[in-house]
């Protein structure tokens, strides 16, 4: 499999470097990490968000929202930011922080990794469940079948999924229609 890093367009890449630019924006909780950088902080690996929902989801009906970069300080990923596309291009949306992007991370790894043994060409996408709060890094095959695309579920996985398991999408797709509706995480709640 061949690996095609997706290119942002050029207002979701200048979104993110205002938003690092901008004390406003730093201040947001999730940007903790990025206030006291140990040197420059550059926007890396970035990735179409797709939004999927509904009771039976396809693959087909996914809708691209914006655009996920992963944000390093020096080797290491401190955090991400968010785009989100509007009528006049792309404006930042939010920073995000958490087991989310060691677990991206680690499916791009995967996904490099499944790279070096086949041949189909893939795109590496950010896929989202928001009924079941899930995401998962989508391997799209431009010239195949969707249903041929691989998911890699990013941990936390919903019930009944294991995370970092690449699995055909029409495998996993009818186990998260199935799935019980996820309810958020409440700190503090037992």
């Amino acid at each position: 499999m061949t690996l095609q890093t997706p290119q942002p367009p050029p207002s979701a890449l200048r979104a993110v470097l205002a938003a690092l630019d901008s004390e406003d924006a730093l201040r947001q909780p999730a940007a903790a990490a990025l206030r006291h950088p140990a040197g420059p902080l550059l926007p890396a690996h970035p990735l179409a968000v797709h939004v999927l929902d509904g009771p039976r989801p396809e693959l087909t009906a996914a809708r691209r929202t914006g655009w996920r970069f992963l944000i390093k300080d020096g080797s290491e990923v401190a955090a991400a930011a968010e785009v989100v596309q509007g009528a006049e291009g792309h404006t930042f949306s939010h920073f995000t922080a958490g087991p989310y992007l060691d677990s991206t991370v680690r499916a791009l790894r995967q996904a490099w990794q499944l790279a070096q043994t086949s041949r189909a060409r893939r795109q590496p996408r950010l896929l989202t469940f928001p009924g079941q709060y899930a995401t998962a890094l989508w391997l799209h095959g431009p010239d195949a079948d969707p249903a041929s695309d691989l998911l890699i579920p990013l941990a936390p996985a919903p019930l009944g999924v294991t995370a970092h398991r690449a699995y055909p999408a029409a495998d996993l797709l009818p186990v998260l229609a199935r799935a019980p509706l996820g309810r958020p995480l409440l700190l503090g709640s037992s």
